[in-house]
């Protein structure tokens, strides 16, 4: 059960709030003012706080920095009929998660509230310093993902704007978020949208805000993401998803960094740096007339691809270790690792659901284990039963003198298991490359990647899985 802090110096307000919230099932703590918030946070903690702006010993503001300072992903909504639209803004660029002006919608506040409770759910379940590469989808010794890194390295602190592509799972809101914590604009707010999430008819007045006035129910001024992203990020999250009519006035926001609100006439100019995501075909969208091809170059100033993850099974057992580590954390388990047959069980399955698949499966796995070690018996039946050719793994060397971390033993595992099934693949083909990368499902150009990365780029290595030869030596016959 979710676990709301209601903080208002109105006794008849913190009494209705906390009733309302009851009945959606959550479980509500109450306080008339930050300092006993605080002191409640301290004792019992929430998942929620919902707090006036003005009030006595300590006020909104004031708590939401102490709130964010203890709890960076602790999401605080403002409630407030004294504050100005500035001040609700500076609420949120301080780190609100956002803002209701009384008089409210009871089912407005609901809907806030519920996104919070989500968005802290997922927050928490994330791993923190996405610019030191802990995030999961951002694990991974592969060509693809070190070039993905390259890349993140390269331009985080740029303003240019970064289009990220990719299928669903592959990570994509993580690189974002690498992205703006390795800029120079990561202590002002990145702000996400979920294009896909957000209703046709309200796109215009969530990306840039409406005046009192400017429709049926508009009771207040209200900002847009472009406004709360001013000085920081702005992630549109499935952008193949805004309408057409839409995408001239976000191309116009994109281009001169200005806009006007729904029912405005006045310009507001913003410094605002985009990330999009996507895990639709623009170009085929821009052929069938769906996605403009203006906006689309004017979006795609950096390219990043991120790979699925049938294409970087090398990373497998990397990622496998990273959610042991966590999982064991936050289910108190003491997990160890994955019996051999299990990991090529996982090494062989096609992961439709990419990252984020193989994730799910390792919570509910280690969830269940009633010992150390995972076994082949213990898999999800989608697993057991995926039609695969199976490839035995390498044996490790022992290192010498014994002291390898896991960490290199994974690695030197991961690499020693890519190269054996490519150079099988390559055998199975007569070496030919088109042919191999389809059987090992990559793309060819990924493929003569690896085969340049393993040594495997001539047919003595390729079929007698060695590296090539070296140099003649002078005076010796060449070899045939």
């Amino acid at each position: 059960m979710a676990r709301a802090l209601v903080v208002d110096d109105e006794a008849n307000l913190r009494k209705v709030l906390a009733a309302m919230l009851k009945r959606e099932g959550y479980d509500v703590a109450i306080a008339e003012n930050g300092v006993q918030a605080l002191a409640e946070l301290k004792k019992n903690g929430a998942d929620v706080v919902v707090t006036d702006q003005v009030m006595p010993q300590m006020g909104g503001l004031e708590l939401l920095k102490a709130v964010l300072a203890e709890d960076p992903d602790l999401p605080v909504i403002m409630i407030t009929a004294h504050g100005t639209v500035d001040s609700a803004v500076e609420a949120i660029k301080l780190g609100a998660f956002d803002y209701i002006t009384k008089p409210f919608e009871h089912e407005e506040l609901k809907s806030v509230i519920a996104k919070a409770v989500k968005t802290h759910e997922l927050n928490r379940n994330a791993i923190p310093a996405a610019d030191e590469r802990a995030r999961q989808a951002l694990v991974g010794a592969s060509v693809s993902m070190q070039d993905v890194f390259k890349i993140i390295e390269k331009v985080a602190d740029t303003p240019s704007t970064v289009l990220i592509t990719g299928e669903s799972g592959t990570g994509k809101e993580l690189v974002a978020t690498a992205l703006h914590a390795g800029s120079s604009r990561r202590s002002k707010p990145i702000i996400r949208v979920n294009c896909a999430a957000i209703p046709k008819d309200l796109m215009e007045s969530e990306l840039f805000g409406y005046e009192r006035g400017a429709f049926t129910g508009a009771v207040t001024s209200k900002p847009g993401r472009f406004e709360l992203a001013d000085g920081g990020s702005l992630f549109l999250d499935e952008i193949g998803e805004i309408p057409v009519e839409m995408q001239v006035k976000l191309l116009r926001a994109l281009q001169e960094s200005e806009f006007e609100r729904v029912g405005g006439i006045k310009t507001l100019k913003v410094d605002v740096r985009l990330i999009a995501a996507t895990n639709r075909d623009l170009k085929k969208e821009i052929a069938e007339g769906r996605f403009r091809e203006d906006l689309f170059y004017r979006l795609n100033v950096v390219p990043v691809v991120l790979p699925p993850l049938r294409e970087r099974v090398a990373d497998i057992p990397m990622l496998v270790a990273h959610f042991i580590d966590k999982y064991n954390k936050k289910l108190n388990k003491k997990v160890q690792s994955l019996e051999p047959d299990a990991m090529e069980i996982l090494q062989e399955y096609g992961w439709p659901g990419n990252i984020r698949e193989l994730e799910n499966m390792m919570e509910r796995m280690i969830l269940f284990a009633e010992g150390p070690v995972i076994l082949a018996k213990d898999l999800p039946e989608p697993l057991k039963e995926a039609d695969t050719v199976r490839v035995p793994l390498p044996v490790l060397a022992a290192p010498a003198g014994g002291d390898a971390s896991m960490k290199d033993l994974v690695k030197q595992a991961a690499a020693e298991l890519e190269r054996d099934l490519i150079a099988k693949a390559l055998e199975e083909t007569g070496g030919n490359v088109t042919q191999a990368a389809k059987k090992l499902k990559i793309s060819r150009k990924s493929l003569q990647n690896k085969m340049k990365e393993f040594g495997l780029r001539d047919p003595d290595a390729m079929l007698g899985l060695k590296p090539g030869p070296g140099p003649t030596p002078q005076g010796a016959p060449p070899s045939t």
